[in-house]
């Protein structure tokens, strides 16, 4: 499933392509994907221009000239692609283009879901934030006021292991399996370490790992293991620097370490780390 990395490299790249701009069409080429389409959904959004995208969490948010905001989760397949005119008209839609939006410059950003678990949803702008999709979730982790005291605050009197609680959304959102592995390993800490330890110096060393892996992974352009492209088809290579994530029985990367990476199952979730590193 896309991250929080996966998420923002959209974005990024969608940015360019439809902010400022009208959406001259839109092609509907079936009537749900989780859930239904929005109602009338072509003639809702066509002819208005994406002001602003934003992200919440894994969540996509086009905001329209209109008052409304256009709420797009990827699912677990879902990627958003570009097209120029060029491109659009070589390239017939594929089985799974599910949505189009032509853009008033003749640009072409397709929606692609093989197994239909995303999202588009039609709301009010100020009715985002009390939107069930957004109930309980956690802060976002590159906030600045993200910080070691809050993140503490949040696992205080928790006996979960810290790893759980790091895939919890309502901790705090978009960090997955990969990339909590990740920042754990990079803080030095073990994944069976219980939540409620991480205080003071640790939880500051954790929140500074989250924050520098999720931002190279962003710089990466994400993640591609199977389905995640960058709208520009570019794949992702954040994969090509893991430390610990898919490594078990490698080295440890640490140098003078020694050890092997190892892997246990925790809530049905692969985890990876170095039990030397990790305490």
């Amino acid at each position: 499933m896309p991250e929080l990395p996966e998420v923002e490299t959209v974005r990024r790249g969608l940015v360019p392509r439809m902010v400022g701009h009208r959406i001259a069409g839109l092609i509907q080429r079936r009537k749900d994907l989780r859930v239904k389409l929005p109602a009338r959904f072509a003639a809702k959004v066509e002819g208005r221009t994406v002001t602003a995208i934003d992200r919440r969490a894994k969540y996509l948010l086009l905001r329209l000239d209109d008052g409304q905001t256009l709420i797009i989760h990827l699912g677990m397949s879902g990627r958003m692609t570009l097209h120029d005119a060029k491109s659009a008209a070589e390239h017939p839609f594929e089985r799974h283009d599910h949505v189009v939006f032509d853009m008033d410059d003749g640009w072409q950003v397709r929606f692609n879901d093989a197994r239909r678990f995303g999202l588009m949803l039609l709301v009010p702008t100020e009715g985002v934030e009390k939107h069930k999709a957004f109930k309980g979730l956690g802060p976002e982790p590159l906030a600045d006021a993200f910080d070691g005291a809050v993140l503490a605050a949040r696992l205080k009197g928790r006996k979960t292991p810290i790893k759980a609680a790091l895939l919890d959304q309502k901790t705090l959102v978009g960090v997955g399996n990969i990339y909590a592995c990740e920042a754990l390993y990079l803080s030095g800490l073990s994944p069976r370490r219980s939540a409620h330890t991480v205080q003071g110096d640790r939880a500051e060393r954790l929140v500074a790992a989250i924050k520098q892996v999720l931002l190279r992974s962003i710089d990466d352009g994400g993640s591609t293991l199977r389905d995640h492209v960058q709208p520009g088809g570019e794949l992702g290579y954040f994969q090509t620097r893991f430390k610990v994530y898919d490594r078990a029985g490698a080295p440890c990367q640490t140098k003078q370490c020694g050890h092997l990476v190892k892997r246990l199952v925790q809530a049905g979730r692969s985890t990876f780390y170095c039990a030397h590193c990790q305490r």
